[in-house]
């Protein structure tokens, strides 16, 4: 399935406000509006994608608004061209009843709206932004105001790079609240382990993003498995790539072992498939415990492969758009995915348990019984948290932004998986996460007594521990399973460790966190970044529970 199907062009309606008085002193006032409307659609089609790294469609009309008969010729324009932002640009004042809002009443008031000007002094764009923004502050409707900055005078203004930046950001910000209607995350089992924080709230999550959520038993699967409906030849193709890939670093022992690799991979193409047929944009997984670790009943093969494979940008066929996919059905976990996969223009997401807090005084331990200097600085100062994957992660995390899939797997190891938990077999997957990524890490959560979504989040770095470190780390927690030594910018770890939403936590590479907030804002997702939580020192002040931090 081509993903274009998936992930349909988001429309952006851009359009510019006028007034019209100033066609007396002659044309120019009106070619420079127009020049600095072509201008914003140019750097909005040049720079937003799509997920699936297709831009954005973006319509710019040749009319400026300078009254209610251009507003509702724009509109009729905007509604032909499917029109699902509207990104109104002004140089000069204009009347807001006439012009932006007698647009705006043609659409529905949850459509993302963002007002735009250079803070101008010779024609005030800037003075009919504030009007109209506080006229639809006081109507009720949501409308988002940036002030940025552009030649005063001229008839071909430059935008600056600052302003530019936050034009982006908010355009990446309102993709999931304009694209997410409609769609649907397959998921496969009950919340895994009865593990709460795992729960699809189907109907809250369809009520606040619109998104839908489809549980389908494991027998289809299962049974899908035991049929084996899937291109013999396709697996055959993929487990060859997979020894490209990885050759010898997969630990096969005997025919049994093998059998249980390849069906881990045809598990793979069985839930693609199924996502397929469902036009499914992401899901999970619920493994554990009915379908690899019930000695009660037959127990399967572990999924870490075939999770690694959805969230991966390639597999056996080339480049490929990842569908976030949530180890143990964790149907928060792969909302958080979705969110930041989409604000990030289709970056690989990361999947992990939140597993271990190693502050200074611990690293400075362990490192110290291995013979290992620390710096004074950096992580060792601040500490570290071992994401320690629960299933799988991209193969992306086993190497850095740009990497190409030979230079990322060739970091990947698959041993045995734990026999002890996962009876059924099957192959781990492990890689240590090189240093000096930066990214956005974080966990949506939802209370169900106040209806309300929230996301605890951090600014992060990926860190690059002295492998005898690195190995002693890994060695106490599950060596077989990828490890991403993360950072926090803002946390301390000695509240951090106390006030996590739940056990997995998520990341995305290299994105601008403005995104992140414009799209917890647009969507209604409460913003629990570290810089909102209370001063906390140990053994003088108590953690917050986590529901009083819900408002």
């Amino acid at each position: 399935m081509s993903s274009s199907k998936l992930y349909p062009p988001i429309v952006f309606g851009v359009f510019g406000t006028f007034d019209p008085r100033l066609d007396g002193a002659g044309p120019q006032d009106r070619e420079r509006s127009n020049f600095i409307v072509k201008m914003t659609a140019a750097m909005i089609a040049d720079h937003v994608k799509m997920p699936d790294g297709n831009p954005v469609n973006v319509f710019e009309p040749k009319t400026l608004v300078g009254g209610e008969r251009d507003a509702d010729i724009v509109a009729g324009m905007f509604k032909g061209a499917g029109v699902q932002v509207l990104v109104c640009v002004s140089d000069t004042w204009a009347y807001p009843g006439k012009t932006a809002i007698a647009l705006a009443n043609h659409f529905p008031n949850d459509m993302p709206l963002l007002l735009l000007c250079g803070n101008s002094a010779p024609k005030p764009g800037v003075v009919f932004d504030h009007a109209c923004s506080g006229a639809f502050a006081q109507m009720g409707r949501k409308a988002y105001l940036i002030v940025g900055t552009w030649d005063d005078v001229g008839q071909k203004p430059v935008m600056t790079v600052e302003t530019a930046s936050e034009l982006i950001s908010w355009c990446y910000g309102m993709l999931p609240k304009a694209g997410w209607k409609g769609k649907r995350l397959l998921f496969h089992g009950a919340h895994s382990m009865e593990m709460e924080t795992a729960m699809a709230h189907v109907i809250a999550t369809r009520n606040q993003f619109g998104v839908h959520i489809s549980m389908n038993d494991m027998t289809e699967v299962s049974d899908r498995l035991t049929k084996r409906e899937y291109s013999d030849s396709e697996l055959y193709n993929l487990r060859r790539w997979m020894d490209r890939m990885l050759g010898k670093r997969i630990q096969i022992r005997n025919v049994e072992d093998e059998g249980k690799f390849q069906q881990e991979l045809a598990m793979y193409l069985i839930t693609r498939n199924l996502m397929n047929e469902v036009n499914a944009i992401g899901g999970g997984f619920m493994s554990q415990l009915s379908w690899g670790s019930d000695k009660r009943i037959l127990p399967r093969p572990v999924a870490d492969a075939m999770e690694s494979l959805h969230n991966s940008t390639f597999d056996h066929n080339g480049p490929k758009t990842p569908r976030p996919y949530a180890t143990e059905s964790d149907a928060q976990g792969g909302l958080t995915m979705l969110l930041q996969f989409w604000i990030s223009g289709g970056m690989p997401p990361l999947f992990a348990d939140f597993r271990k807090v190693w502050e200074a005084n611990d690293l400075a331990d362990v490192a110290a019984s291995l013979k290992v200097v620390l710096s004074d600085d950096g992580w060792a100062k601040r500490g570290i948290v071992d994401y320690d994957n629960s299933g799988s992660a991209s193969f992306n995390w086993a190497g850095k932004p740009g990497m190409t899939a030979e230079e990322c797997t060739a970091k990947v190891s698959m041993p045995l998986a734990d026999e002890f938990y996962f009876p059924g077999g099957g192959n781990s997957v492990t890689f240590m996460t090189p240093g000096d990524i930066d990214m956005l890490t974080g966990r949506l959560w939802y209370v169900q007594s106040k209806d309300r979504w929230a996301l605890t989040w951090d600014d992060a770095v990926t860190c690059e521990l002295p492998a005898p470190l690195a190995n002693k780390l890994a060695s106490l927690s599950s060596p077989g399973w990828p490890h991403t030594w993360v950072m926090f910018k803002n946390f301390e770890l000695a509240l951090v460790k106390h006030i996590s939403p739940a056990n997995h936590w998520h990341a995305v590479w290299n994105t601008d966190r403005r995104r992140l907030m414009y799209a917890m804002d647009a969507l209604g997702i409460q913003d629990l970044h570290a810089s909102k939580f209370p001063a906390y020192t140990p053994g003088h002040d108590i953690p917050p529970t986590l529901l009083s931090l819900i408002k």
